[in-house]
């Protein structure tokens, strides 16, 4: 009696050759990335913008050269921050901030900035603003490309350096008068001089839930000028002015005063931070 040969069993798919399975799938046709390769470092990511020099700047990357009709520009201004400090605006052209994309390949026109205070570097930047902790007396700012390159022109890197400073203020002493000396004679009440200060603004908010009274509008003000914001809210939260990074704690009914010199232009707007509810938007001109 001849027997049935017997019928060969197919070993179940394990997950780790599923997987393999899946990546190759997934690498074949899939959507291209400009993040670098696993293994390589920054500098080695594809990207064929400029031409990449063997030169580095002080900080030991590799600059990237480009035309200067295609290289980007920064500028920057600072305004002394009324807590301390300095509030930074960076301008930039041919050139946008992209952290979403940083390690990746280089691409013309994106990346981020460098902070060099004093000479030394000290952070990044990912967006037109930012703020410098008091003590700093120079700023340079430095463009890079997404994969760590330095933007260049001609060999020198695309940067700007802003000299610090601001008025003296002149000390004060607190000694008390000594006891054997005779009271000062007041100096001679000065003319009335008129405030070259534009008046300030009186802006009156009410949330309740999710209405804000009245509705989010733009207001349009004038650099220079004092603005009060006078808002009350149902329930406890806190109020941010945006770019001026100045905030204050709502309690439930009770109404909170920020109050601010408005001392550079653009637009900021104003919110809650636990309801995210955009209360107005300040348009500094």
């Amino acid at each position: 009696m001849t027997r049935p040969a017997p019928r060969r069993r197919t070993a179940p798919l394990t997950a780790a050759a599923l997987a393999a399975v899946l990546l190759l799938a997934a690498g074949c046709g899939g959507r291209a990335t400009t993040h670098h390769k696993p293994g390589t470092g920054h500098e080695q990511a594809t990207g064929s913008s400029g031409t990449l020099l063997a030169a580095r700047d002080d900080s030991g990357h590799r600059l990237r050269d480009l035309p200067a009709a295609d290289a980007p520009s920064v500028r920057a201004e600072a305004h002394p921050d009324t807590e301390g400090g300095w509030n930074v605006h960076l301008t930039v052209e041919r050139f946008r901030f992209t952290p979403e994309s940083t390690g990746g390949a280089a691409l013309a026109g994106r990346g981020h900035a460098r902070l060099l205070v004093d000479g030394r570097e000290t952070a990044r930047a990912y967006g037109p603003w930012l703020h410098l902790p008091p003590g700093a007396r120079t700023l340079t700012v430095r463009l890079y490309a997404d994969d760590h390159t330095v933007w260049s022109v001609a060999g020198t890197p695309v940067q700007t350096t802003l000299a610090l400073t601001s008025a003296p203020t002149p000390p004060s002493s607190s000694a008390p008068p000594s006891p054997s000396s005779a009271p000062p004679t007041p100096d001679p009440a000065p003319d009335p001089t008129p405030d070259p200060r534009p008046t300030g603004r009186t802006l009156d908010i009410r949330v309740t839930g999710s209405t804000v009274t009245p509705a989010p509008a733009r207001v349009e003000l004038r650099k220079g000028e004092r603005i009060t914001l006078r808002v009350t809210s149902d329930r406890a939260d806190t109020v941010h002015v945006h770019g001026y990074d100045r905030e204050a704690p709502l309690a439930a009914g009770a109404p909170a005063t920020l109050a601010l010199t408005l001392d550079r232009t653009g637009l900021f707007e104003v919110e809650t931070h636990e309801s995210g509810l955009v209360l107005t938007q300040l348009v500094v001109r």
